[in-house]
């Protein structure tokens, strides 16, 4: 197992779906590397997601390079358990240097190296790259008498399971996946309440996964070569009708009413001065990439936001972002997408450190 005495080619920080993809390459490229997760144990976020949890697309389109994640017998969309057990045996089928936990807090420049900084100790890389996700920073949207409110405030990291439910009247937020899964369970314990931004747009129902991941690599392209592109899978729609949220839209479990104006002690109110009692709100509102440990690098542009050519920053060009989203490579925080982002980021270290390969 890597130590942080030693000088590495490469570390990555984060051993979930991109950082596995990553560590998968890598092991081919013949470099030297580590991989630092800040879990207890394998899987990455997987293992913390809600119970009833489906992939948008069948195992056998969801794979990590160089092994095909395994049906699930019984399930044509496998459960997040399945891909728990999944990461954890292609970490263990390629024999991946994973070490954990081990909490990375700074990634430092130190002359012609990188130092990542931890509470395992520190170590020294010539490349970096960062797959930390977004599960560790979920996101509530400011809202006026939030803090007000008497009830329980979950976030989507929160929720389990809907018995805690039960009886209860409960308001859940937010237009996307997360959101219309999880009300279609919590509507058969509950009286629910679904507050969005803007009517909710279901994708066809014969489109899933596999064609989300077409469409989002086509339009990524699109942009890379100058067009505006047919608008990516936005274009589409947000939520992938899974059975569940087919079968909670046929009993008309999932319509949904205007954004709320602010919340109350009891409950919330509405512009035109409905107002309503809650005993919970859930807030399926998304998250933030995890990119806290890169603040020493100042990676970010005057939009705040980290510009990258390929995976590699600008800012920074010994660091390397992958599994965040379309901007660090065509729908990368997916397990299909993570692969192929990874693919490219190791291809783009392994030119830099050694031109002749």
């Amino acid at each position: 197992m890597a130590e942080p005495d030693r000088i590495h080619d490469v570390v990555v920080v984060g051993g979930g779906q991109a950082g596995l993809a990553a560590g998968y390459f890598l092991r081919r490229s013949g470099l030297a590397y580590v991989i630092l997760d800040a879990e207890e144990r394998p899987g990455g976020s997987w293992q913390h997601y809600w119970d009833s949890l489906r992939l948008f697309s069948p195992a056998a389109h969801s794979p990590l390079p160089g092994w095909w994640m395994p049906e699930q017998e019984g399930e044509e969309y496998p459960t997040a358990d399945h891909v728990v057990r999944y990461l954890t045996a292609y970490e263990e089928r390629y024999a991946l240097p994973v070490r954990r936990p081990v909490r990375v807090a700074a990634v430092r420049r130190a002359g012609r190296l990188l130092a990542v900084e931890s509470d395992a100790g520190t170590w020294r890389a010539r490349r970096v790259v960062s797959a930390t996700g977004t599960w560790r920073a979920p996101y509530v949207p400011h809202c006026p008498g939030r803090d007000r409110f008497a009830g329980r405030q979950l976030h989507t990291v929160d929720y389990r399971r809907p018995d805690g439910f039960a009886g209860q009247r409960v308001l859940v937020v937010g237009g996307g996946n997360s959101a219309a899964q999880i009300l279609a369970e919590v509507s058969e314990v509950a009286d629910t309440v679904w507050a969005t931004l803007r009517p909710p747009r279901f994708l066809p129902d014969d489109l899933d996964g596999r064609a989300l991941f077409a469409v989002a690599t086509r339009h990524v392209r699109a942009r890379a070569a100058g067009a505006d592109g047919d608008g990516g899978v936005a274009g589409l729609g947000d939520i992938v009708v899974v059975p569940a949220v087919r079968a909670a839209r046929e009993r008309g479990a999932l319509k949904a009413d205007p954004m709320f104006e602010r919340l109350t002690e009891t409950g919330a109110v509405w512009a035109d001065g409905t107002a309503r009692d809650f005993d919970a709100v859930l807030w399926c509102t998304g998250f933030r990439p995890v990119l806290d440990h890169l603040a020493p690098l100042d990676p970010r542009g005057p939009d705040g936001r980290i510009a990258t050519e390929g995976t590699r920053s600008v800012a920074e060009p010994r660091l390397h972002l992958v599994g965040y989203g379309d901007w660090t490579g065509p729908a990368s925080a997916t397990i299909i997408g993570a692969g192929r982002a990874a693919k490219q980021a190791v291809a783009e270290i392994t030119a830099s450190l050694r031109p002749d390969a």
